[in-house]
């Protein structure tokens, strides 16, 4: 949606297209005032704001020089002129300035209305190129590196994603000559001297040592690598060619040495470096960096500048741990996001791999519990609560030492409280947010005939404009502009019946500046003027 800002120093003009124009129904999601050029600039400081319309002849700082300022900063902001003066000079600075038009007043409704639509169709134009094929292609060019180690980190961690999904996510990093290929996992830990740097240097460092595996592997091999949860740097390494593969063993280890040395000559650090047997991509992926990452803390541990090959035949370990309660995102992550759908789905994941995988064991339930348990305790701590006061008597379980011995009974349990600290959560959003409601309608009600702008309502309860102006529309359904306008001629009507007040009084208690903005919205809302209205009741 559009946002819009109507800048004039004569008030019932500003009020006049803002009230009697249907913006919303335009596309404007928000129509912001300003009555001079500076006010202008400090509300286009705050919000994102797409189309400016603005008098040339004020005050101050001129509407020509306003847009100049547009320009400079806010270059795609588009900016329509208004003026009483039909100068050719102002056409021609108005041309230099690149402003979308200029209009003469007195402007009609249609025209300006014709005018804005003309512009917001330049502005989808314009924005739709941006999202361009061409032009995404070329910022995934520039990001591809870092793009293709985020997918490496996620898929070493062991993040499932569907034969489709990879398929596109490789084609599109350019990496599907991968899939369905053997490789070898080669794990890099920086040591010693490197940990003093500070995370800028320590990544150039990575970076250089990124290189030095290029230049020495890059004969043999494509390269693709990451730096994962431990800050090892991880490599996966793709024969270019089938070869021999003892003899690739060996090479790999000869060139394994080599690059120690490199790193020691010339970046004067140590590294220790552990490389895997051979895996088939990306079935065996994530199982064989599990393996390296505990060989590595088994067999390499404390020491320093070792090298270290994991065998092919290498048996796991006779107990592991279930996949799905460590892979990402993690059941932490989802609380905090409050994706519930997925965490549902995560916990059916982990209850169907407990069931199918491990034969329901004692030990493995007990190890899911502890971290659904965290999980939801840490999240309950998150947000200012004790776990007991959300979940009760199910919290008594939690105390009993052994708290379920079958994957069922852990799995009621876990939905169970799950579905509870959900309600909780969204009980309170719908709790604060009512709160909120409340708090800028008495605001209103109370100060009416004085400053009742987005951004005085939004320093009265200390939140952004934005985020009040898009509340207040979820909660209610209206526009906050339209409770203002409601609370306005409920008063007006109110003041008509009951007070000998003269118009334009009432309308300075209610806030216009002007009596012809008063009787102008009044007439709008009512079909009648003040006068007309009151003489009614007469």
């Amino acid at each position: 949606m559009v946002q819009l800002l109507l800048v004039d120093d004569e008030i019932h003009v500003v009020e006049r297209f803002s009230s009697t124009i249907d913006w919303m129904s335009l596309g404007i999601e928000h129509v912001y005032k300003a009555y001079s050029g500076l006010e202008a600039l400090a509300l286009l400081e705050q919000f994102s704001i797409d189309i400016v319309i603005t008098d040339i002849r004020m005050p101050g700082m001129s509407g020509l020089e306003l847009v100049g300022e547009i320009r400079n900063r806010w270059p795609k902001t588009k900016c329509i002129l208004l003026s009483g003066y039909s100068d050719f000079n102002y056409a021609k600075e108005a041309i230099v300035h690149q402003t979308e038009d200029y209009l003469l007043k007195p402007v009609t409704e249609a025209n300006l209305v014709e005018t804005v639509q003309r512009v917001m169709g330049k502005l989808q134009r314009e924005w739709e190129e941006i999202t361009s094929k061409q032009r995404l292609a070329y910022a995934l060019k520039e990001n591809l590196p870092l793009l293709r180690g985020n997918l490496l980190h996620d898929l070493l961690q062991g993040r499932k994603l569907s034969h489709a999904a990879l398929l596109e996510k490789m084609q599109m990093l350019e990496l599907s000559h991968y899939l369905d290929q053997c490789f070898t996992l080669m794990l890099v830990r920086l040591e010693e001297y490197f940990l003093q740097y500070d995370a800028h240097s320590l990544s150039l460092l990575e970076y250089a040592i990124g290189n030095m595996v290029e230049e020495l592997f890059g004969d043999k091999f494509d390269i693709w690598y990451t730096k994962d949860a431990h800050d090892y740097l991880a490599f996966l390494l793709k024969p270019k060619q089938t070869s021999d593969e003892a003899d690739d063993s060996t090479w790999v280890e000869r060139t394994a040495a080599l690059l120690q040395s490199a790193v020691s000559t010339y970046l004067k650090g140590k590294v220790s470096i552990l490389v895997s047997g051979q895996g088939r991509f990306p079935e065996d992926l994530a199982g064989l960096y599990t393996r390296s990452v505990g060989a590595f803390r088994r067999r390499i541990g404390s020491e320093h500048e070792l090298f270290m090959r994991l065998g092919d035949a290498q048996a796991l370990p006779e107990t592991q741990s279930p996949q799905s309660l460590y892979e990402p995102p993690t059941l932490i992550h989802l609380l905090e996001a409050a994706r519930w759908d997925r965490i549902e789905e995560k916990l059916h994941l982990i209850f169907d791999e407990l069931e199918t995988g491990y034969g329901g064991s004692q030990e493995h339930v007990l190890e899911a519990y502890f971290s659904i348990a965290s999980a939801y305790a840490y999240i309950a701590h998150k947000n200012g609560k004790q776990l007991f006061d959300l979940i009760g008597s199910d919290y008594d379980k939690m105390t009993e030492g052994l708290p379920f011995r079958s994957v069922n009974q852990l799995k009621d349990w876990s939905l169970r409280t799950l579905k509870q600290i959900r309600q909780d959560m969204d009980q309170e959003t719908k709790d604060s947010r009512s709160v909120l409601i409340k708090q800028i309608q008495w605001f209103i009600d109370q100060h009416i005939g004085q400053d009742v702008s987005l951004q005085t309502i939004a320093d009265h309860v200390y939140l952004h404009p934005v985020y009040v102006s898009k509340i207040y529309k979820l909660e209610t359904g209206d526009n906050l502009s339209d409770y203002v306008h409601r609370v306005r001629m409920d008063k007006a009507e109110f003041l008509l019946k009951n007070s000998q007040e003269k118009i334009y009084e009432i309308a300075a208690r209610l806030g216009y500046q002007r009596p012809h903005s008063f009787n102008h919205a009044f007439k709008k809302q009512f079909g009648i003027t003040p006068q007309e209205y009151r003489d009614q009741f007469s």
